[in-house]
């Protein structure tokens, strides 16, 4: 029994060991990590169009209608067919209860959603005001992008791995080392967020239109800025002087 107890804390050992990803010699491991800041300038907007009739092809006909006319009218904001999806419809009954709750049936609702790419974010304002007069029923979301998001990642991962570099080359120096051959790459991560401007100079997006109310002064909304970031885990080898 003793020595298979020995036998299996030797396993075990060996177990974690082949599963270190440090090296038995000096070493260091550094974190190294960056931001990027971006004005964004694309604009994603989602679409919703409803409509309540007492016939199924009647609310599906208005719907479509009203795409249509929206659709019609994309080209003077330079949208082609590659940026727009409105290729969907569906159609459904809509009940209600009367006093005695007895389901009655009011009507059948058709509605489609459209996804839109508008590729200058200056114009997002006028489209915004030209999809509501067209009897669009709602503006679902606006997502803000960058056209230059696959530039701007690579270049916070090189950011990411200039700082890990930095900090090694400061940490070792620090205790009279040199940083050596790198040893491993542990894991690395890349993603956008969106935070908005704390600074007077941020541009700002006004909403001017609305078929619900008329407002005495428009909306004003604080144009979000992307923050790109990256971070990277290495192991270097220590070298002392």
């Amino acid at each position: 029994m003793k020595y298979l107890s020995i036998f299996a804390l030797l396993a075990f050992s060996s177990f974690v060991h082949a599963n270190n990803s440090l090296p038995n010699n000096r070493h260091i491991s550094i974190v190294g990590t960056a931001q990027l800041k971006a004005e964004p300038d694309i604009a994603v907007i989602k679409l919703e169009v409803e409509s309540l009739k007492t016939k199924s092809i009647d609310a599906k006909r208005d719907v479509d209608d009203r795409v249509n006319n929206f659709l019609e009218g994309l080209a003077k904001f330079n949208i082609d067919e590659d940026n727009v999806s409105a290729s969907s419809i569906t159609t459904r009954p809509i009940y209600s209860y009367s006093n005695n709750d007895k389901q009655e049936l009011d009507g059948y609702m058709a509605n489609r959603n459209i996804k839109v790419t508008l590729n200058d974010i200056k114009r997002l304002n006028a489209f915004m005001d030209f999809a509501l007069s067209v009897k669009i029923d709602e503006i679902r979301s606006i997502e803000l992008k960058s056209s230059k998001a696959d530039s701007l990642k690579d270049e916070v991962n090189a950011m990411a791995v200039k700082n890990a570099k930095e900090k090694g080359n400061s940490l070792a120096s620090a205790f009279d080392a040199k940083l050596g051959k790198i040893y491993s790459i542990n894991s690395t991560s890349n993603n956008s967020r969106y935070r908005y401007g704390a600074n007077s100079d941020i541009e700002r997006i006004e909403v001017t239109g609305s078929r619900i109310s008329k407002a005495s002064r428009p909306g004003k909304y604080l144009q979000e800025n992307i923050v790109f970031s990256a971070s990277i885990s290495v192991v270097f080898d220590l070298e002392v002087k």
